[in-house]
């Protein structure tokens, strides 16, 4: 069965020789909304794809929590093909990276060069990424990379885009802090130990405006719940508002 990122299931732009064939990794947050905008203004790369673990267990984006179907119609106002990886309820390094190296491989058949990330300053994350890579002969890409935080997040709003947050962790934030659209009152209101875009794992978002959306993401807030997930005999807490398509 062909990814739905083939061009056989859709009608992709024609791609310049000089442009780099590229998928994306989306996370459905804030952070790829804002580094697909660079991209797509980029002259050097070509995105027809966009790429999106999914908990197969409970039909969610992975760590987002964000319902499959508010994930479609997010691509669906975005106008770029999507493929998912399905993850297992609780996978083990070895499943995930086997899953995604099959991915890869289909990926790769069509003859994608690029791979495109939102991180901002994980320097052992960027690095895990080149790595698993360039086996695959792929191009790591980071528009983001080592940009402030604080200037990026200002922009983001400052320039149109919407964004709520659906998980944050409880050890960093209380609950007044998931279920908000993100304005510069919710910076404000940041602790000085939290990163201003979550990178170090503080929130997580769901984009559901942007520039190059072909009209905003309908959505109702639903219930918030807090659960807790043992890592390594840890527990940490994190509150989740789910979003109604």
């Amino acid at each position: 069965m062909p990814s739905p990122c083939s061009a056989k299931h859709y009608k992709l732009k024609k791609v310049t020789e000089n442009k780099q064939k590229t998928y994306f990794n989306w996370s459905s947050g804030k952070d790829s909304a804002l580094a697909l905008h660079y991209l797509l203004q980029d002259k050097n790369y070509s995105v027809d794809c966009l790429l999106t673990s999914v908990n197969s267990h409970y039909d969610r984006v992975s760590m987002h929590g964000l319902r499959k179907e508010l994930l479609l119609k997010q691509v669906e106002a975005i106008g770029i093909p999507i493929t998912t990886i399905e993850l297992p309820l609780q996978p083990s390094n070895e499943d995930y990276e086997a899953i995604m190296r099959a991915k890869v491989d289909e990926l790769l058949e069509q003859n994608y060069t690029t791979a495109a990330f939102g991180d901002i300053f994980l320097e052992d994350l960027k690095v895990y990424r080149e790595k698993q890579l360039e086996p695959f002969g792929l191009k790591a890409v980071f528009p983001l990379w080592k940009k402030d935080t604080k200037q990026l997040l200002t922009e983001f709003i400052d320039s149109g885009f919407k964004t709520i947050t659906v998980c944050v962790n409880g050890t960093k934030l209380d609950k007044s802090f998931v279920g908000r659209v993100i304005d510069h009152d919710f910076i404000k209101e940041l602790p000085d130990d939290v990163d201003p875009c979550g990178e170090n794992g503080e929130f997580h978002t769901f984009c559901f405006d942007a520039s190059y959306f072909k009209k905003p993401v309908d959505f109702t807030i639903g219930e918030t719940i807090y659960r807790e997930y043992d890592n390594h005999g840890t527990k940490t807490g994190y509150w989740f508002c789910d979003l109604l398509p």
